[in-house]
């Protein structure tokens, strides 16, 4: 299958994608196709790196923040960062099974299940979450800084499925399809 927007190779890309790519390939090790894809506007590119830079200097976790991108793409049906975020949660230690239930926005640890169910409803409803979600993930214990850390995680992995929507990047981490589960999560 070929992408709509085209996957640039490291080798032919010059200027600031190039800069980028050369940023991305120092701290990962390799380009991943969401980033080849990006590279067609160096300001997309600057502006999702830009974000990942933001959302990991916030208060959440890396864990916890692998955990809101599998749910959020699991609610996107985004199968390229489901499989890109199955193996970065891996990296961040969360189990298969862990990962497996962040995708169906449970958790057994009850801020945690209060944090992916929120991040969801965010996702679902665009934003238009009900004031009983606000109160849950306040009694939760979520401060009004950590629901918009929440809430800028989406917006983040929020562009990257639906570029990939888009794009139909080609996945390039071992496949997981929105929908199919593999490992039994009660």
């Amino acid at each position: 299958m070929s992408t709509r927007i085209e996957t640039l190779t490291p080798e032919t890309t010059t200027g600031e994608a190039k800069e980028l790519f050369n940023t991305v390939q120092k701290k990962l090790g390799f380009i991943p196709n969401l980033i080849k894809v990006f590279g067609n506007s160096p300001a997309t590119l600057k502006s999702y790196l830009s974000l990942g830079d933001l959302t990991a200097s916030g208060n959440l976790s890396n864990k916890f923040r692998e955990q809101l991108a599998l749910a959020i793409a699991e609610t996107n049906t985004c199968n390229y960062c489901l499989s890109a975020h199955s193996v970065i949660g891996k990296m961040n230690g969360l189990t298969e099974v862990e990962i497996e239930q962040s995708r169906q926005g449970l958790s057994n640890n009850a801020k945690t299940q209060a944090g992916l169910n929120f991040a969801q409803e965010i996702t679902a409803k665009r934003g238009q979450v009900s004031n009983e979600a606000i109160k849950n993930i306040k009694a939760a214990g979520y401060n009004d800084g950590d629901i918009l850390e929440i809430v800028l995680n989406v917006v983040s992995n929020t562009l990257t499925n639906y570029v990939n929507h888009i794009a139909q990047t080609k996945i390039d981490f071992p496949n997981v399809e929105a929908g199919k589960f593999s490992v039994e999560t009660n």
